[in-house]
């Protein structure tokens, strides 16, 4: 029997994806009541430009004090999609104690204060779901926590920046160059005017801290992912990648140690291999891999920004919100107990790609091959051309940790026959 009394949502932002909820919300309102067992209304939404025109949503309903809605204790869910830090932070801690579940997009927040919050919605008995905060509209958060509860998650890679992801793609198929293909997203609105926070690893590292907390139990804060961003990948980076039968994605990647002992979890361009699944992902799509003891590989793959796909993930934890609120119940809350330390970035082990500027002399690949060997970094392949005392040396390492790499090629530059280092990637998914 379906329950007369609707359930009320406060919705905090109008923007882009605060619209897309709101429009969704009234013209599937028989489908969404029918699916969680009573009406959802909507009782408020929370605006910085109360002037500005939204179609669709009653005028007497738009409120610049974003507090006092979340106070007025009639409030059954709050869904914050304003974004950053604060006030975001404080109008859901608030939220909680004045009664209310919680729906959140904010990726930069729970990366940085989720264990907190999901204190506060435990303290006071509430839900906090965040579905949207990471790769928009694919259903990834819940089968890591709830599908995947009892399997042993190992790794998680992805690409989850839709910009970056375009870039890459355009620099890939045209040859353009980053900037060019940087343009080129801006002008069809897949990149920022400022686009620092997805080309510099920002946006993708906040997503990378989420998904390895839940992956591997463990607290993953934003500090404690290694970020590097895709501004100095360059078109001859892709012509290497395509002799090695790969091409080059920002990705997130989040890893348990071989002994299991501890995690990792950082962002950075790497070559993949063309056969990975993830070499195929392209424009602004999204796309996950995971693996796990039991399940094996899964990938997650579909659009991972805008409007409407993004209000689609929060109307999904809207529906289990509200249907565990009409039950008395709360949903899975943080899990943390494994409490496994985070390596930093010197500990990951992987292999390279490193393109030298070198003369073109006998003797050169000797003195290079020395210093790999000194350090301990074996060498797969290698690479030289050259011509009028100029030349340009490849080289392809087997698994080699960063911090060892990172020795190598200190001592590498100190080498008279090395001109410059031109590029150094790392090469992963095998």
């Amino acid at each position: 029997m379906m329950r007369t009394r609707p359930l009320k949502v406060a919705l905090l932002g109008c923007g882009v994806v605060g619209s897309e909820v709101a429009r969704i919300m009234t013209t599937h309102a028989d489908d969404l009541a029918a699916r969680i067992g009573a009406p959802v209304e909507l009782a408020g939404v929370a605006v910085r430009r109360p002037s500005k025109v939204r179609a669709g949503i009653d005028p007497s309903l738009v409120t610049t004090d974003a507090t006092a809605l979340v106070k007025r204790g009639d409030i059954d869910v709050v869904v914050e999609v304003i974004g950053g830090i604060e006030p975001a932070r404080s109008l859901i801690t608030t939220a909680f104690e004045h009664g209310a579940s919680v729906v959140s997009a904010n990726k930069a927040l729970l990366a940085q204060d989720g264990a907190a919050l999901h204190a506060a919605a435990e303290e006071h008995g509430k839900d906090l779901y965040y579905e949207a905060a990471v790769a928009g509209a694919i259903p990834l958060i819940r089968p890591l926590r709830e599908s995947l509860a009892g399997d042993k998650i190992n790794r998680v890679m992805g690409i989850v920046n839709g910009t970056t992801n375009f870039i890459l793609d355009k620099m890939d198929s045209t040859g353009a160059g980053y900037q060019e293909a940087l343009d080129e997203a801006t002008a069809l609105g897949y990149a920022e005017a400022d686009p620092t926070a997805d080309v510099e690893g920002f946006d993708a590292a906040a997503k990378a801290a989420i998904l390895a907390g839940i992956a591997f139990h463990t607290r993953v804060r934003l500090d404690d992912v290694y970020r590097e961003g895709m501004t100095e990948v360059t078109s001859a980076d892709f012509r290497s990648a395509k002799e090695m039968g790969c091409t080059i994605k920002l990705l997130a990647i989040c890893e348990r140690s071989k002994d299991g002992a501890s995690v990792t979890a950082r962002v950075h361009p790497a070559m993949i291999p063309l056969s990975h699944p993830l070499a195929s992902v392209r424009g602004a799509y999204n796309a996950v891999f995971v693996e796990s003891d039991a399940a094996g590989q899964l990938m997650f793959y579909g659009p991972g920004a805008g409007g409407s796909p993004t209000a689609s993930a929060v109307l999904g934890d809207l529906v289990a919100v509200c249907r565990n609120r009409l039950n008395g119940a709360t949903g899975p809350g943080e899990s943390a107990y494994a409490a496994l330390p985070v390596s930093p970035m010197g500990e990951v082990v992987t292999r390279y790609h490193i393109s030298l500027d070198v003369a073109d002399k006998p003797g050169v690949l000797a003195q290079v091959a020395t210093v790999f060997a000194e350090h301990g970094v074996s060498i797969d392949t290698v690479r030289q051309q050259g011509k009028d005392g100029e030349a340009s040396l490849v080289v392809v390492t087997h698994r080699a940790s960063d911090a060892s790499l990172t020795g190598t090629v200190e001592a590498l530059r100190k080498l008279d026959t090395v001109r410059g280092v031109a590029s150094i990637m790392r090469v992963e998914g095998e």
